[in-house]
């Protein structure tokens, strides 16, 4: 982790701007083809869910900007990013959890599978490792949306945070929206633009 020298940050102005406003957050819902991620981890017996995370958390590594927090005034990049997705239990209740980022999906799955049996045997809702070296996520599989708007704590909140919808079957292609809300006093529309081309480019292969 860094400090970021906001005095020679080009997007000084831009962060005293956004970073002042109440609600500095801006959000798009993106449609994405996960067509062949979806056929991937059937042929592979992997969770769809689990395949396209990891697929979303490699594209949010490789965005700078997507990496950026907020901590007592200062701008700090992290060197990785890891994943509090909500995972439901059979009460249909759901916890946090923190799923440890890494680039081979085989250790991801098994750091999905850790965080999942934790959840499944406690109420707890927060996990005992957590920081702002996340994206918050949830998915949504029970229906499509075309809109999505995250809670808000009225604190100072710089994690990106993404929703999953129901993918659906669109002239032959699996198609899925995915919501991504993030600050904009640490990124604008490029950078999301950014992720949604890695992302896109990681669900095909």
């Amino acid at each position: 982790m860094k400090v970021l020298n906001l005095e020679t940050w080009n997007r000084k102005k831009l962060y005293k701007h956004f970073a002042q406003l109440k609600d500095p957050y801006f959000g798009v819902v993106i449609p994405f083809d996960v067509t062949k991620a979806y056929h991937f981890a059937k042929e592979n017996k992997i969770s769809f869910f689990v395949k396209y995370l990891h697929d979303c958390m490699k594209a949010i590594n490789t965005v700078d900007n997507l990496r950026y927090r907020i901590i007592e005034g200062k701008v700090v990049e992290y060197n990785v990013i890891h994943a509090s997705a909500t995972l439901i239990r059979e009460d249909k209740t759901f916890g946090f959890s923190f799923i440890e980022y890494n680039e081979d999906l085989n250790v991801f799955i098994n750091n999905f599978k850790k965080e999942k049996i934790r959840i499944q045997n406690s109420d707890d809702l927060y996990p005992p490792v957590n920081g702002l070296d996340c994206i918050h996520c949830s998915a949504l599989p029970w229906f499509k949306f075309t809109g999505h708007k995250e809670p808000s704590s009225g604190n100072v909140e710089s994690v990106p945070e993404l929703a999953f919808s129901k993918a659906e079957e669109q002239n032959g292609k699996l198609m899925m929206n995915v919501s991504i809300n993030v600050n904009h006093a640490l990124a604008d529309g490029y950078h999301v633009g950014l992720f949604a081309e890695k992302f896109q480019f990681y669900l095909n292969t």
